[in-house]
This record gives C-alpha cells, structure tokens and sequence, in this order.
C-alpha cells in the first residue's frame, strides 16, 4: 500500500515543481540521468547474483521479451501505415512494449501470491523486464532517434549501456555462485531505491494536462496495446496453445499487465522520443492499471 501512495505524491511533488521558476527547466534530464547511469545498474548487481535457475523459469522470463518483440511489431505497422514520425513510433513502441514489473509488480505479486510469488516476479523483472530494457529498448531509443546508423555503432550503444554492462557482470556473478559483502548489497539496494522516486518526480516534471493534446489518441493505443492486448496474447500462447497452468504462469501473466515500466519511459524521454507522450503513459497509466489488473486478477484466477 505504502509503494501505491508514494507513486502519486512524487508525481504530485514534481507537478509542483514545474510552477517554481528557481528549480531550471531541464531538471527531469539530471533526474533521468541519475536514474539510467547509477540506479538502475546498481539494482542489476545486487538482485541477479541471487537468482536461482530451473527449466520452468523460461515462462516468466520470455513474457517480457514477446511484449516488447509484438509491440516493435505491431506500431511499427501502424507508423508506417498512418505515417507517423519515427519519434512517436519509438515512443509507443518502448513505452507500451514494457511493463513495470517491480516497483509496482512486487508489491502487487507479494500480496496476491506470497514470498512464492515474488521470487517469480523477480525473474520476470530481471532477466526479463530489466535486460529488454537494456538490449532492444536501447536499441530502439537509439535508431528511432538518430535515424540510420551502422551495425557498429549500435553495438557500440549497446555494449558501453551502463545498465548492460553492469548485467553482463551480474551473470558472471551469478554462474560462478558469488555475491559481495552484506554491507555493499545493502548500498546497491539502498541506490536502486532511488530508481521509482526520481523516475517520477521526473515524468511529474514533465506530466501535462492539456485537453487539446495531439497526444491523447496515441495515449488511448499505447495503453490499450500495454493493459489489455499485450496480457490477451500472454495469456492466449501460455494458457491456451501451451496449456501451462502453474502459479508461476498466473503472475506471469499479471506481470505483463502491469503500468508501463517507469524506466523505459524514462528512457525514451531521454533520446527525445516524445517525452511528453512518455510522461503520460506512465502517469494515465498507473492508476488506469489498477482497474485493468483487477479485470486480470479475476481472469488468470480461472486458469
């Protein structure tokens, strides 16, 4: 509950933010900063170290990866068929195409599913949710907004990514069964902490509520794509074609229903992919998610 509050009074804090004139205009930029190159590899080095492999955890994991894949896919054919810019392309693509698995996924899977099915969600989130971020969002940011670029140099993007960076190092941790001192985890969590409050005191920042906005029909597809459609096609290949029906199968499939990932529209705000649009994905679609997770709770309790 205490996760729920804090999301609208950091988005309300920086919606304050934009009426006083001494705080520079180009503050969510030092927040997003802090959040890509600090917060979030220090989460990837305290939470993979500590996952634990079997066969069944594929389910989980791969839910991020078929949101993301359908969702380059899917706005990528209507950019091209009504025409829109590569920005805005770019922007719904990463923005619908993943789910905030963690700071709202965890606490919503924990008091659902238990300790059980937190550590699910974790998988969900990290090989998961944190590496797409980390390798195709990466990638997309950084084609849809610098255009064409050579093999090279999206490589050279990837591979210098901060967050991929600290991931590759994480596994290495992880297949070699090593871990740092208590005292350096507990630094790595305390500075991943910082990833959900400064990620919305900066789509606060940003948050606009004008009711002539261009950007509300795109709003309207980008949180159907990512609240409804995206957990209908889960649901369909794991339930229906794959007839998997465990626990770990039901969160993964309220997992891929969670609010748009905190980060990645963080991330697309920073290659300059509609940052606005970005800001309203995530703050329309928090609370929207509520409703649209209830819908799924009841669905996913049939299986």
């Amino acid at each position: 509950m205490n996760n729920f509050i804090l999301i609208f009074v950091f988005l309300f804090i920086g919606i304050i933010f934009q009426k006083i004139k001494q705080i520079p205009k180009n503050t969510h930029k030092f927040l997003n900063w802090i959040v890509i190159y600090i917060c979030l590899p220090a989460l990837s080095l305290y939470y993979i170290p500590k996952i634990k492999w079997y066969n069944q955890l594929l389910y989980p994991i791969a839910v991020a990866w078929i949101g993301f894949v359908v969702s380059y896919f899917f706005f990528s054919f209507l950019g091209n068929r009504l025409g829109w810019s590569r920005k805005l392309t770019g922007c719904l693509i990463i923005c619908a195409g993943l789910s905030n698995t963690s700071f709202l996924g965890f606490p919503i899977i924990e008091a659902l599913y238990g300790e059980e099915g937190l550590q699910t969600a974790i998988i969900v989130d990290q090989p998961g949710s944190f590496v797409v971020l980390s390798t195709l969002g990466i990638l997309v940011a950084t084609v849809y907004s610098k255009g064409n670029l050579s093999g090279f140099q999206i490589a050279k993007k990837i591979a210098f990514f901060p967050p991929f960076v600290t991931f590759c190092m994480a596994c290495l941790m992880n297949l070699f069964q090593f871990d740092f001192y208590n005292w350096v985890q507990l630094l790595f969590k305390t500075i991943g902490s910082g990833v959900t409050p400064l990620a919305l005191l900066s789509v606060g920042f940003q948050l606009r509520f004008e009711k002539r906005s261009m950007h509300w029909d795109f709003l309207g597809l980008g949180l159907f794509y990512k609240l409804i459609l995206t957990p209908a096609i889960i649901y369909f290949l794991y339930v229906i074609v794959l007839h998997q029906h465990s626990k770990d199968i039901q969160v993964a499939i309220l997992e891929s229903a969670m609010a748009p990932m905190i980060t990645g529209c963080i991330l697309a705000s920073t290659y300059g992919l509609k940052p606005r649009l970005s800001s309203m994905m995530i703050g329309f679609g928090i609370p929207i998610s509520f409703l649209t997770l209830l819908f799924w709770y009841f669905v996913v309790r049939l299986i």
